[in-house]
């Protein structure tokens, strides 16, 4: 059959499952719009503010569901305003398909009016994207848009389809789309054989986890892993949730904010075991001195990701859930402990996280937080101390449930991740941890919350200051505290009150729980304006540049 390029769009949305977008309309995309009309009881479509929070929201939705996120936006500034939340996606590898307007085709190049080379401007942050010129390259386009967003390490992909394709017709036959697979095509046995060589003769053996482990849904396969080699883990701040942090085994995260013991083991192994992890420099810190004295196999399903920032001694690239699974099955019983996790379990007791002020209040409220989280709670934060804390003293324990921009630390996205967590989960309950800077930057997004009635918590931990900013400018430019002071009177009560949302008020010196428990049990929109004091500290740190052995703000339990 014959279909306009708006409806072939639609159509092959359709094949792959997809039944949610986010987008804001324009004239560029009025035809898909129009025909979206009419398909409106097969594929809901979440209308946000702005076309940025539609991007967070995509890439919310595809990390709390294991789906790919979907988003449109018109041309020229609709779709200059997704590249922040393209590019987030890109850092996390979260599949997200942005199919974007543009002028018609006799039009591009000519700098006509709100056109723009989106493709050119994205090409640094997609896995891919493509310009579809002719109706007829329309259906193919979008069917391997979806499978280059999901297949090995996963990642945004934009297709940018001029106003005139979207009219034309062009024949259409459905297809049955088959499921991705995971990639094992290139896992070496070579280096499998070399990895458990390297996992028998070691004494001190450390799993370190990223968002790799996350993204495969690879828990079971990790924890029966640590497990026969008896290690600890320490995490990124990706990895959050890969391992349940309740676990004796889990020491927190590692590098710049992570725990003395995790930089501690790190610093002190014969055998790290990377595990979907890129080795950020927020990770690394002092690339000389990361590791120095131990052996290092990495896991990853990006070869690229392979000898780039740290040198492996093993390499294995392939899919984390399938490599682990292979490693398991070859180690057939528990290799015998040495002691080494009772040395870690010391560190555990001796080094706990603290956070430098008189009356620890940001973890008290987060404690608090965490007594009134239901069961299979969706944590998602914005960017900056709190994110830190909420990462260091909430507990995670089912994989996926922790949303946080991780590689390009997007200040702004916890709202719209928030609302397409929601909108994927409607039976959980979602609560974004925000900072008042933060959450300042897309609050218009409280529209979105309250148009669609989504029962979002909003928790501003409020210090009236760029809180991380302030803290670095404390600790290294001798406290002055340039256009870090949010001193604009603002009342984030009222605000909430004026979108038609439930507003509450945490003062510095009032018990947070019973607020909190009165926000999770009306089952709506509750925006909470929590007072905290301006200079807690997000402790334990290391200076840029240092090695992450030489830690900030640590001090030893006086048990």
């Amino acid at each position: 059959m014959k279909l306009r390029g708006a409806e072939i769009i639609l159509e092959c949305l359709l094949e792959q499952g997809v039944d949610t977008v986010f987008g804001f309309p324009g004239g560029a995309v009025l035809p898909l719009y129009d025909a979206l009309y009419s398909y409106r009881d097969r594929i809901n479509h979440i209308l946000t503010s702005h076309e940025q929070g539609a991007a967070h929201a995509a890439d919310g939705y595809s990390r709390s569901t294991g789906k790919v996120g979907v988003v449109f936006a018109t041309s020229g500034p609709g779709a200059t305003n997704l590249v922040t939340g393209i590019a987030t996606a890109y850092m996390d590898s979260v599949p997200v398909v942005a199919i974007t307007g543009n002028v018609t085709v006799p039009l591009l190049g000519k700098d006509s009016f709100q056109e723009v080379d989106i493709t050119g401007i994205t090409m640094p942050v997609t896995k891919h994207n493509f310009i579809v010129k002719d109706v007829n390259d329309l259906a193919r386009t979008i069917r391997l848009a979806f499978q280059i967003a999901q297949e090995g390490r996963p990642g945004p992909v934009l297709i940018d389809v001029p106003k005139d394709v979207t009219v034309e017709y062009a024949k259409y036959e459905r297809q049955v789309i088959e499921p991705v697979k995971p990639r094992s095509d290139r896992i070496s046995e070579q280096a499998l054989s070399a990895a458990l060589e390297l996992i028998h003769s070691a004494e001190r053996p450390v799993c370190f986890v990223g968002g790799g482990v996350v993204r495969a849904r690879a828990s079971k396969e990790l924890t029966e892993f640590i497990e026969k080699i008896d290690a600890p883990v320490c995490a990124s701040m990706m990895g959050i949730g890969a391992i349940p942090t309740t676990s004796t085994r889990y020491t927190g995260m590692v590098g710049m904010h992570g725990t003395k013991v995790s930089n501690m083991i790190v610093s002190m192994c014969d055998l790290l075991i990377v595990i979907g992890s890129r080795f950020s420099d927020r990770v690394v810190s002092k690339a000389s001195a990361f590791a120095r004295g131990a052996n290092i196999i990495h896991i990853d399903v990006d070869p690229a990701e392979i000898d780039k920032n740290i040198t492996a001694t093993v390499g294995i690239v392939g899919d984390v859930r399938i490599v682990l699974k292979e490693l398991n099955r070859r180690i057939d019983k528990q290799i015998p402990s040495n002691g080494w996790m009772d040395q870690v379990y010391s560190y555990k007791e001796r080094f706990p996280i603290r956070i430098e002020s008189e009356n620890q209040r940001s973890k008290e409220v987060l404690k608090a937080l965490q007594k009134v989280l239901p069961e299979g709670a969706f944590v998602v934060t914005e960017v900056g101390q709190h994110q830190i804390w909420a990462a260091q003293f909430l507990k995670h324990t089912q994989c996926g449930h922790f949303l946080t921009s991780g590689g390009l630390g997007t200040m702004g996205y916890g709202t719209g991740s928030a609302i397409g967590a929601q909108v994927g989960n409607p039976e959980a309950r979602v609560v974004s941890v925000a900072g008042d800077g933060s959450f300042k930057m897309n609050c218009n997004e409280l529209a979105t919350i309250a148009r669609y009635r989504l029962p979002v918590v909003i928790l501003i931990m409020n210090n009236r200051t760029l809180g991380m900013v302030r803290q670095w400018q404390t600790l290294f430019f001798n406290s002055h505290y340039s256009e870090t002071t949010l001193d604009t009177p603002i009342d984030w009560v009222m605000l909430a009150n004026a979108y038609g949302l439930k507003g509450m008020r945490i003062a510095k010196e009032q018990d947070p729980l019973p607020i909190l428990k009165e926000a999770f049990a009306l089952n709506e929109a509750v925006v909470i304006d929590c007072e905290i004091p301006t200079d807690d500290k997000a402790y334990p740190m290391v200076a840029p540049g240092a090695s992450i052995e030489e830690m900030l703000g640590v001090k030893e339990s006086s048990k």
